[in-house]
């Protein structure tokens, strides 16, 4: 019985947070892109952090009161990720082959997605926005469980290390609710579209491979990493908070008011009569400065575990570097493709893709 639902857990997850997305109070706000055919901008509801804080109190009192065991999850773990990877092929087909073909191949339309934004009942749910909200709230409970198997084994002796890269990992996740509306801005929601890249990986690849630095270190002792050391490595995180919020939050109010200046940063731009572009600030250190600083943000927490030597956590940071890469090369195809001579002359003010002075 335990084993069939620790197969279901995420399933039934996925399903608490769309009824709860739906029914919880949240904000109507306006986002970046416009709806299919339309000059009107779309709509959104959000209420990620409500729902996220909700599902954590119901996995502490369900632990508190000993209805199931804080470390649950970890001890089913491999089920909880069979039964995700079913429910994310079977979202990924669905959502697919609901709509019409966009390419020749149909494993590009399978992996892309063909549907560039789904919304129900008018914007109450996003499935973007769902995705990113079922993800993040079932990694954190993941990450949680697999912390508390940790204190379990250990008790007194356990790491602080693990229990500061736990840490690290909701801080990071509860930032990203704090400044959900931030996000309707970013790449993820105004470039991609909704397929097996994007239905799988939240459902399956982001609360299952992210935590993989605990994976491979939360039954493993104490490595007494000496505190100075640690609070080397949470500056790490932190310099990379700062550059990825940072320049986040200056593409955001840019976009919102291009006159507002951001920590005391008066906007520079580049402009075509059409278009701007922003040239100071954290996008004049490089033209994805953001990615930069998520790379950071992962050294730092695997850092933290005080394992360095083992290949597993560096897993983590080094999905990170192939995607941003990745990302950063269509990102600039998509860019020159809309903004033509402008982006050309923007390439040569900034010319840095990602880390300034070396790449």
């Amino acid at each position: 019985m335990d084993r069939t639902l620790g197969f279901l857990a995420p399933i039934i997850v996925s399903v608490m947070i769309f009824i709860l997305n739906t029914l919880l109070p949240g904000r109507w706000v306006t986002g970046y892109i416009n709806k299919i055919n339309s000059t009107e901008k779309m709509r959104y509801h959000l209420n990620g952090i409500l729902v996220f804080f909700t599902l954590v109190l119901l996995w502490f009192l369900l632990g508190y009161f000993d209805i199931v065991p804080f470390d649950w999850l970890y001890n089913y773990r491999w089920y909880g990720l069979a039964g995700a990877f079913l429910a994310g092929i079977l979202f990924s087909l669905a959502v697919v082959l609901n709509y019409p073909p966009v390419r020749k191949s149909f494993l590009s339309d399978l992996f892309f997605g063909r549907i560039e934004n789904l919304q129900f009942r008018g914007g109450i749910a996003d499935a973007k926005m769902w995705l990113y909200l079922t993800g993040a709230t079932m990694l954190e409970l993941n990450a949680l469980s697999f912390a508390a198997h940790h204190l379990k084994l250990y008790g007194d002796q356990s790491s602080t290390g693990i229990l500061l890269s736990t840490a690290l990992l909701t801080y990071f996740i509860v930032d990203y609710f704090i400044f959900e509306e931030v996000h309707l801005y970013t790449y993820d929601l105004f470039a991609e579209r909704v397929g097996f890249k994007l239905g799988w990986g939240c459902i399956v690849f982001y609360p299952y491979f992210y935590p993989v630095f605990l994976w491979s270190t939360v039954d493993l002792p104490d490595p007494h990493t000496p505190g100075w050391l640690l609070m080397i490595y949470v500056i790490v995180f932190l310099s990379g908070w700062i550059l990825s919020r940072g320049a986040n939050l200056q593409k955001y109010f840019f976009k919102k008011d291009p006159g507002r200046a951001f920590l005391r940063i008066v906007p520079e731009t580049i402009t075509d009569g059409n278009n701007a572009l922003l040239v100071n600030g954290f996008w004049g250190l490089s033209r994805h400065i953001n990615y930069s600083g998520e790379i950071l943000m992962a050294s730092g927490i695997i850092l933290c575990t005080g394992y360095p030597s083992l290949i597993w956590p560096w897993l983590y940071p080094i999905y990170y570097v192939f995607l941003l890469t990745a990302r950063q090369r269509d990102d600039d195809k998509r860019c020159a493709l809309k903004y033509g001579e402008l982006w050309k002359t923007y390439v040569k003010k900034v010319p840095y893709r990602i880390i300034p002075f070396i790449y």
